[in-house]
């Protein structure tokens, strides 16, 4: 316990409680099978957000006069 908590900067009692509800919901974590009230997800959809982020931030990085203006108030 003393090495995680050194390692990792954590509280022993945070570790104590990730510990203690493993214990009780390992069960479920490990369950085959997908839970059916578990909702699918899109991966493609979601690779494209990701790449309409990253266009707009290269976007907004290469204009750094831009971002003076949003902040106040676009004027």
């Amino acid at each position: 316990m003393a090495e995680l908590t050194q390692e990792y900067g954590v509280h022993p009692t945070m570790i104590n409680a990730w510990r203690r509800q493993l214990l009780e919901h390992a069960a479920e974590v490990f369950a085959r099978g997908k839970d059916p009230g578990q909702e699918s997800v899109d991966v493609q959809a979601l690779y494209r957000k990701i790449g309409q982020l990253e266009v707009e931030r290269d976007f907004l990085a290469s204009r750094p006069g831009l971002m003076s203006r949003i902040g106040r108030g676009g004027k």
